[in-house]
């Protein structure tokens, strides 16, 4: 991002009379997460950026093994520093009995249990849903898991890719010629999206009932529902919506073309009404939706070859900055293709005020608000931990001494 962009920090949310700060939703909620990767994490952040204290318990010999997919910025992982802002880091070997019994103490303060260990794993430590509830009965357990911890795939791993592949997300992506993947973790964040608003669910049920309800999330799951359009397409229709690269499968025109100055502007028709402006002043043609070729959306589609030459003769002829005037003037959606770098650079994320600055280990970096903005509420934005960094003040805060400390450290269990 450019230096311009960089706002100074935000004000502290102030309730309406102006005179006493807001404290967040989540405030005085306590989850502990057995997390790593992607969708567990994402879930969490997201309760700790509306005031929840979430402790990450990582392992002591090398943590969150998301901390080292890469080192690009300022030495450590884009995935981490994303995902884990403003939790405390706990490292605890939970196999270990000294372990199980610090986590046990955090079990018996906490509100939300997370994991997304491997399958059997939260069994095998007696944290899966039923275990937890006849110990904390009061804790809401969050599950994630690749296909489910029961039916036939139970025990299977799974990753976001694998995931996309199995849900036939990687079979509708990319050119004729060649299938290509989202490229983000789109059925991490699906999953951890899931979680998120199923946590908030049952803490709600909670406080309205007393009854907890255990959630339960899985990659596979998520993304199926992702993937509703194309499956009811392909259920109904005899066939699976076409591979056309940036454009829509099943709407035209809906995708990218070239002007004269060789930029790429896309643009999205989403109704008769558009196409019929659309062809009346940016194609200057508006006898063109009396050919039967184009007369309805599923012609259009039908015949997307004949549409985009048409498109792309008069866009050619014309410099970007008229092509959009001219889509703007018939109401016709449209953006520029940008890069990453020109994303960061987005006027509305300046305008909007969207950049905050967050501590990490290796330096301050920005961050992005979340999405979902709360009148008079600005969401926790603090530190990216390092590994192990709050682990002596959260065991001081369970009564363990120094000497105690100090002989669990040597121990490897902290």
């Amino acid at each position: 991002m450019t230096e311009h962009l960089r706002p100074a920090s935000a004000a502290v949310p102030r309730a309406a009379s102006g005179d006493t700060p807001l404290a967040l939703p989540l405030a005085g909620v306590t989850v502990v997460s057995l997390e790593q990767a992607v969708a567990a994490p994402f879930a969490t952040r997201q309760l700790a950026d509306l005031g929840a204290r979430v402790i990450k318990i990582e392992r002591p010999d090398g943590g969150d093994f998301a901390r080292r997919y890469d080192e690009s910025v300022q030495g450590q992982s884009s995935y981490f520093v994303w995902l884990n802002r403003s939790k405390q880091s706990l490292t605890l070997d939970v196999k270990n009995p000294d372990g199980r019994a610090v986590l046990e103490e955090l079990l018996g303060e906490a509100d939300v249990l997370v994991q997304n260990l491997g399958p059997g794993a939260a069994a095998r430590l007696s944290i899966d849903a039923a275990s937890l509830a006849a110990r904390h009965p009061r804790v809401i357990p969050c599950t994630i898991s690749g296909y489910g911890t029961d039916g036939p795939w139970a025990d299977r791993k799974a990753y976001d890719l694998l995931v996309q592949c199995e849900t036939g997300l990687v079979s509708l992506t990319g050119s004729p010629e060649e299938m290509a993947k989202a490229g983000i973790s789109v059925a991490d964040i699906a999953a951890g999206m899931y979680a998120y608003s199923g946590i908030l669910t049952a803490l709600y049920q909670r406080a309205i009932t007393g009854s907890v309800a255990a959630v339960e999330v899985s990659l596979f799951e998520a993304l199926a529902e992702w993937m509703g359009s194309p499956a009811y397409y392909t259920q109904y229709s005899g066939q699976q919506p076409a591979r056309v690269g940036a454009q829509h499968a099943t709407i035209a025109p809906y995708g990218p073309f070239t002007t004269a100055e060789d930029q790429t502007v896309l643009l999205a028709i989403q109704n008769e009404r558009e196409w019929h402006a659309f062809c009346r002043i940016a194609l200057d043609d508006p006898a063109l939706p009396q050919d039967p070729r184009f007369a309805t959306n599923s012609a259009r589609v039908a015949h997307r070859d004949q549409v985009n030459s048409v498109i792309a003769a008069r866009f050619a002829a014309l410099d970007t900055d008229t092509v959009l005037t001219l889509l703007d003037k018939a109401g016709v959606a449209n953006a520029r293709l940008n890069t990453v770098a020109q994303f960061l650079d987005h006027p509305v994320l300046a305008g909007r005020n969207r950049w905050r600055t967050v501590a990490t280990p290796g330096g301050d970096i920005q961050a992005l608000l979340p999405p979902t903005s709360l009148t008079g509420l600005d969401p926790a934005m603090n530190p990216v931990p390092a590994l192990g960094e709050h682990t002596e003040d959260i065991l001081r805060g369970l009564g363990r001494t120094d000497t105690t400390i100090a002989a669990l450290r040597t121990n490897g269990v902290i």
